[in-house]
């Protein structure tokens, strides 16, 4: 078995449903190169209808969790369901392109010696998608759509030159971007802090947030690895039922990824200029935070903390100016005719 598309899922059945129907459609390639494995967390909708429909036309590996386990855990029981090589850890809205696995089997086989793949994706609403009849059919997604690196260059590369925000600027926080060997990861995953994963308060440690950039950082700091340009995947924006607590991820959980790449080799320049990008709007998301301190997240924060570590970067002041600069313009752009 070459790659396990692995897909951990918990009540959200209509977006599952698009997710395996763009997977049905995929033509032309060897069915035993390729492996569906769905991890459900004790989802109380139609999840487990959804996929056993889906298992007419392809065959799935299913799973259903006693309860939930909660997100990271549910990540790593998923990898383990997988047989594949390669592992694609992709979220349960996703849609995969018609013409995906055909093209990502060709990458892999022209590039053996690559333990990881960043294979880029397209922006997509949830509301496009929902507007059309459902399940959806990809063959009616938009001629023109955002991709979510601009980053133009395919080709073999250092795992650890992937850590720049011109070709990564969230610094691998989207796993559905990766496609990674199995063996490395499981290698890898006594480094993730039990007690974070066990967790049950939503991105309440780094750990329990990005459990994959984690394991990433520590397995593949010495492979090679390929970037990939043309968007395989298309990843839906306004799913996300976490989206309060965004900017607490933004500016702190992403943060904490790259001092994981630095303890793993990220070089100190690239870590300094990664963390000042990274840093861009740091005041205007605390700001956010404690003012809807109920739903982002605010508990975690840790002021002395975020002010020792993040204090002699110069984008941690910019942010603000920055901030205060956009939100004057918009004001002026609100009162022309």
């Amino acid at each position: 078995m070459k790659v396990s598309v692995c897909i951990p899922t918990y009540n959200r059945c209509q977006h599952l449903a698009n997710c395996l129907n763009s997977i049905i459609l995929n033509v032309n390639y060897p069915k035993d190169d390729v492996q569906i494995c769905v991890s459900d967390n004790g989802s109380t909708d139609e999840t487990e209808a959804i996929v056993r429909h889906a298992q007419k036309r392809i065959d799935i590996v299913y799973r259903k969790n006693i309860k939930n386990i909660g997100i990271p855990r549910n990540f790593l029981h998923v990898v383990n369901m997988a047989d594949g090589k390669y592992v694609w850890l992709i979220g349960d809205d996703d849609l995969l392109m018609p013409d995906t696995f055909e093209r990502l089997l060709k990458i892999i086989n022209q590039n053996n010696s690559v333990d990881f793949f960043y294979i880029n994706s397209f922006h997509l609403t949830t509301e496009y998608v929902f507007e059309q009849r459902q399940p959806f059919d990809t063959k009616n997604l938009p001629i023109k759509m955002e991709r979510f690196s601009e980053w133009r260059s395919s080709g073999q590369m250092n795992f650890i030159e992937l850590i720049n925000p011109k070709i990564s600027f969230d610094f691998l926080g989207g796993m559905f971007l990766s496609v990674f060997n199995r063996e490395k990861w499981i290698e890898n995953t006594h480094v993730l802090n039990s007690e974070a994963i066990h967790d049950d308060k939503t991105f309440s440690h780094f750990d329990n947030t990005f459990p994959h950039v984690k394991i990433f950082a520590n397995a593949f700091s010495n492979s090679k690895a390929y970037f990939h340009a043309e968007p395989l995947s298309v990843c839906l924006t306004g799913a996300r039922e976490w989206a309060p607590m965004y900017p607490l991820i933004r500016s702190v959980r992403l943060v904490e990824a790259l001092d994981e790449y630095r303890k793993n080799g990220l070089p100190y320049m690239a870590y300094w200029r990664c963390k000042n990008f990274a840093l861009r709007n740091f005041i205007p998301d605390m700001v956010y935070t404690i003012v809807h301190k109920k739903e982002s997240g605010y508990e975690y924060l840790q002021p002395f903390r975020l002010l020792l570590n993040n204090g002699l970067y110069p984008e941690f002041y910019w942010s603000f100016f920055r901030y205060i600069i956009r939100k004057f313009n918009n004001l002026i752009n609100s009162q022309r005719p």
